[in-house]
């Protein structure tokens, strides 16, 4: 059995939530099936290979019109099943403020 390392309640989907994965610039794009979520992050089963893809960031869009949509970066892969967490507005600016704090150690 794996750890348990959500700090979440999470939702899990009989059959799953179609939804599309899109790079943070637009170039690439790719078909997934979100299987679980929670507040802070999701479990996607992605159509295609993600070899090659920049998954550091990217968005995770939940509407055709794509009004409805996270920010998100990658936290596993696991075959074709990856496990993503959700980006808050200032996530970016707090890590590389953390990050400076603990040079001036």
């Amino acid at each position: 059995m794996g750890t348990e390392r959500r700090r979440g309640d999470r939702v899990t989907f009989e059959r799953g939530i179609a939804a599309h994965m899109m790079g943070i610039d637009g170039t690439w794009r790719r078909d997934c099936t979100m299987e679980d979520v929670s507040e802070t992050g999701a479990k996607l089963t992605v159509e295609g290979s993600v070899e090659g893809l920049a998954l550091k960031e990217f968005f995770l869009l939940l509407s055709s019109t794509g009004l409805a949509y996270r920010r998100c970066e990658l936290a596993w892969v696991n075959g074709d099943q990856i496990g993503v967490n959700f980006l808050k507005q200032g996530d970016k600016k707090k890590k590389t403020a953390r990050r400076g704090a603990q040079a001036d150690v």
